[in-house]
């Protein structure tokens, strides 16, 4: 582990431990070791240090897909220096961010990755539309898919209102789900299906999907049938999002 990334599990894991109640299902679903690629829904821009937590009490080191804007002085340097990868959203460069990740992946590593790319637009939180870049991953990896649901950031900071409510300890509930099981389209994929929209938008569907059921369980209410749509143009204020 670097340098790097021991700081920032110095300044995380404590400060989870502070904002946070965290509660885990099935966190050992998680592998301990291998290329594992984290689907999340999105819920508050404070998602990261909880989801850091989660993957750190399992054992591993998590890499994020992250906005480029928030790589920016001392910490864009300590970001990139504990393996973080930044985006660069709505630009030809988003596809590089995409090559480190699976590069990343290939090196046995765990990628999270919020494929909303900002925090979901639904009144009721539920995941809106996702980009295709989680499943580009994995169909073109050899990464266990691990969809996970969260459910309580967003109490802390309330995206929808923009308002923060300081209180220590806020109840944060995640759920791992079973690993997603693609063998057979990796199989096709590597075999030349290419990669179409329809595929990827089918594959996008699939982990949401997985990920969605889980955030039912964890809320204890039937989810929607479909996902909310995504907001068109970039709004200011999102920090974390994946490649498109």
């Amino acid at each position: 582990m670097t340098v790097t990334m021991w700081i920032c599990v110095a300044v995380v894991y404590p400060l989870a431990s502070l904002m946070f109640r965290l509660r885990y299902r099935h966190a050992e679903r998680i592998p301990p070791t291998g290329p594992v690629l984290v689907v999340a829904n999105h819920v508050s821009i404070l998602d990261p240090i909880a989801c850091a937590r989660l993957v750190f009490d399992s054992g591993r080191l998590p890499h994020f897909l992250a906005k480029e804007s928030v790589f920016t002085g001392f910490a864009g340097t300590l970001l990139r220096g504990a393996g973080q990868i930044p985006v660069a959203r709505s630009s030809a460069r988003a596809h590089g961010a995409l090559d480190a990740a699976r590069a990343d992946l290939e090196a046995g590593n765990v990628i999270v990755i919020y494929p909303e790319g900002s925090v979901t637009r639904d009144p009721e939180w539920w995941p809106m539309q996702a980009r295709s870049g989680a499943a580009r991953l994995a169909l073109t990896t050899d990464a266990v898919v691990v969809p996970v649901a969260q459910w309580g950031p967003q109490r802390l900071h309330d995206y929808h209102l923009k308002k923060l409510r300081l209180r220590f300890r806020a109840p944060a509930d995640y759920l791992v789900g079973d690993p997603v099981d693609l063998r057979a389209v990796r199989a096709e994929v590597r075999a030349g299906r290419p990669l179409t929209g329809d595929l990827l938008s089918e594959t996008t569907d699939l982990i949401m999907s997985r990920v969605r059921e889980g955030l039912a369980e964890l809320r204890g209410q039937p989810a929607p049938s479909h996902f909310y749509p995504r907001p068109a143009p970039e709004l200011p204020g999102d920090v974390s999002g994946s490649a498109a």
